[in-house]
């Protein structure tokens, strides 16, 4: 009589259980003040594990700062929040050199940017001038002052917020910094279950709300350990060939003018492989590559001025394309 086959347990390649663990614990953490949201925390963890900036967009009061600053609290590590305004001046956050008068030489006075995460309140409400300051943070990681160079401290991640509503005082980012950030983070009002949630949680807290029972999770050396261990993710070529057709397809697009660039391609990669991670697989999928393709090419791609007065968005674009593309099997 023939043996029973017993299916095979699936078993990693690599070592994904303190990964998965820890995004498991993040999202508890978070879930205890945050409701709903599922996409933009998935989309900050991906970032936090792929070395990526992130720019949330999104009506005011729906817990954008917020998050953020959550989810650095459940991070042993320093955290930095700016405000960015009108007047805001480049010195104000890189830093600036003062004269000592003690030795008689310039000392270099650090700005807020040197932390592991910094917060960017309404990034759109900067001058260009102060915008330009924050390109050779965000891509080479350092600061460069009287000719001087100041590494900031790794791991070093900028998590933007901005409002898509008030346009008054507002400036828009130029598309060189905006291909600096790897996701753009969209997120919509909540859903009515959500809604009644949140009010059944802030009525019971009696508007105590302290987030200081957020608990740290992982450390700079752990985060940087996760990050080593995201890029051993396995990826078969029929999966970059995918990721390639996609992109190359918003560069001939009859809608838009723009298409995205090779540094969209190389987000779309990291972006799959930790998404694969934090979810304990050691590859990644279709599944996976479309997740991640929407957050990392709608601010990167743009409309022509004709199909923008047609009421057509990026989004709508990127999904054509998704769904344009045979998956691979």
């Amino acid at each position: 009589m023939e043996q029973e086959m017993q299916p095979q347990e699936f078993k990693s390649r690599i070592e994904l259980t303190k990964l998965r663990q820890s995004a498991d614990e993040i999202r508890s953490e978070l879930g205890q003040i945050i409701v709903g949201q599922h996409q933009m925390i998935d989309l900050l963890l991906v970032g936090l594990l792929s070395d990526g900036h992130l720019l949330i967009e999104g009506v005011p009061g729906i817990a954008k700062t917020l998050t953020a600053k959550l989810l650095a609290k459940t991070l042993s590590i320093k955290f930095s929040r700016i405000q960015f305004t009108p007047d805001l001046m480049p010195s104000d956050v890189i830093g600036t050199t003062v004269f000592n008068l003690k030795n008689s030489e310039f000392e270099f006075h650090p700005g807020p940017i040197f932390a592991n995460i910094v917060l960017i309140d309404e990034i759109n409400r900067a001058p260009a001038k102060t915008q330009a300051a924050l390109f050779e943070c965000m891509q080479e990681k350092q600061v460069t002052i009287d000719g001087k160079t100041y590494p900031l401290p790794p791991p070093f991640i900028v998590l933007a917020t901005q409002n898509p509503v008030e346009q008054e005082g507002t400036y828009r980012l130029p598309e060189a910094q905006l291909d600096r950030f790897m996701c753009k983070i969209e997120i919509t009002y909540p859903a009515h279950e959500e809604e009644v949630s949140i009010l059944k949680n802030h009525h019971s807290q009696k508007g105590n709300f302290s987030p200081n029972r957020i608990k740290e999770i992982l450390s700079a050396e752990q985060i940087l350990a996760l990050r080593n261990i995201v890029q051993e993710v396995q990826v078969e070529d029929k999966l970059i060939e995918y990721i390639a057709a996609i992109v190359n397809k918003t560069r001939g697009h009859k809608s838009l003018y723009l298409g995205a660039s090779p540094r969209a391609s190389i987000a779309i990669l990291t972006g799959a492989k930790a998404y694969a991670a934090i979810n304990g697989r050691d590859f990644i999928t279709p599944d996976d590559v479309k997740f991640i393709a929407a957050p990392v090419l709608i601010h990167r791609i743009m409309l022509t001025p004709e199909k923008e007065m047609e009421g057509l968005n990026t989004a709508n674009v990127v999904q054509q394309i998704l769904d344009s593309i045979e998956v691979p099997r």
